[in-house]
C-alpha cells in the first residue's frame, strides 16, 4: 500500500511539472498582439512592443511617387514619363511628369525663308518681324555719289554734279524695280538678301552737255538695312562732236551710297 502511494505521489509530481512547464511556455509566447498592426501574431499571448503600423503608399521603387516609408501597397504608383515639364518652354510636354532637361526656350523671329531677315534660330514665327528686301527697297533714297571724272578732249565732266540728290525706287506688277535717276529710268531686280542687279541697258541722262545723251548703265548694289545700302554703277556712252569723223567714247564708274530716313 505504501508503495502504491509513493508511485502515485511521484506520478502526480511529474504530471504537475509537465503541466507547469506547458503553462510557462504558453505564457512566454511573445509577439505583436495588435490585430490592426502589420505584423499581428494571432498566436502571441504577450505583446513584446514589436507591432508595426500599416503605412500605405507606393512601394514600387521605379515609380515617380515611390514612398520609401510605405510598407503596404495602395496601388497609386505612377509610371515615369520623361519630357519637358516647364510650361513656359517651347517643347512643354503636358504628359511628362519627370523633367529630362530637354526644355527649349521660345525664340521669336521671322521663319519665312524668303524674308530678308529670316532667322534660322527662331522656333516661333512672328509675322510682324518679317521684312522683305523688295518692299524695303521701294521709296525715295538720298544718294551720295562718288563717280570717276569724264574727260572729253580735255573737258572734264563731273558726273557727281549731274546726278540728282535722290533716286526714286518704284515697282510694277511683275515686281521689277524701276530706279529713277533724275529723268532716266533704270530697271533692276533684287533678291531675298537685298542684292540688286542692274542689267546693261540704255538710258538718257544729262551728262553736263546741256542736253540728254544715250548711255549704257549696268552694275550691282545691295540694300543692307531699312535705311542704308549702296550701288556700284557704270555709265558708258559715245559723244559725237561736229567735224570729228568718229564719236568720242566715255566711261565712268560710280559708287553710290544710299540712305533713307
Amino acid at each position: 500500500m505504501k508503495n502504491i502511494f509513493k508511485i502515485s505521489l511521484v506520478l502526480f509530481i511529474g504530471f504537475s511539472l509537465v503541466v507547469s512547464s506547458c503553462k510557462k511556455e504558453e505564457d512566454d509566447l511573445l509577439g505583436c498582439t495588435d490585430s490592426t498592426a502589420l505584423n499581428y501574431n494571432s498566436l502571441a499571448n504577450t505583446d513584446n512592443g514589436s507591432c508595426i503600423p500599416f503605412v500605405y503608399g507606393c512601394t514600387d521603387s521605379t515609380a515617380t511617387n515611390y514612398d520609401p516609408l510605405a510598407n503596404t501597397e495602395d496601388f497609386t504608383c505612377t509610371s515615369a514619363v520623361y519630357g519637358c515639364t516647364d510650361s513656359l518652354a517651347f517643347n512643354y510636354d503636358t504628359t511628362a511628369n519627370v523633367d529630362d532637361d530637354s526644355c527649349i526656350p521660345f525664340v521669336y523671329g521671322c521663319m519665312d525663308l524668303t524674308a530678308w531677315n529670316y532667322n534660322a534660330l527662331a522656333n516661333t514665327h512672328n509675322d510682324s518681324t518679317c521684312l522683305y528686301a523688295f518692299d524695303v527697297a521701294l521709296g525715295t533714297w538720298d544718294i551720295n555719289p562718288d563717280c570717276e571724272e569724264i574727260d572729253i578732249l580735255g573737258q572734264v565732266i563731273l558726273l557727281d554734279d549731274q546726278l540728282p540728290e535722290s533716286i526714286d525706287v518704284q515697282s510694277n506688277e511683275e515686281e521689277t524695280l524701276f530706279i529713277y535717276i533724275g529723268d532716266a529710268q533704270v530697271s533692276a531686280t533684287i533678291d531675298n538678301l537685298g542684292n540688286i542687279i542692274v542689267a546693261e541697258q540704255t538710258a538718257s541722262i544729262d551728262a553736263g552737255f546741256g542736253f540728254p545723251i544715250p548711255v549704257q548703265i549696268y552694275g550691282l548694289g545691295k540694300i543692307e538695312s531699312e535705311s542704308s545700302g549702296y550701288m556700284n554703277l557704270t555709265f558708258t556712252g559715245e559723244f559725237e562732236i561736229p567735224d570729228l569723223p568718229i564719236p568720242i567714247s566715255f566711261s565712268s564708274s560710280c559708287d553710290i551710297i544710299l540712305s533713307k530716313y
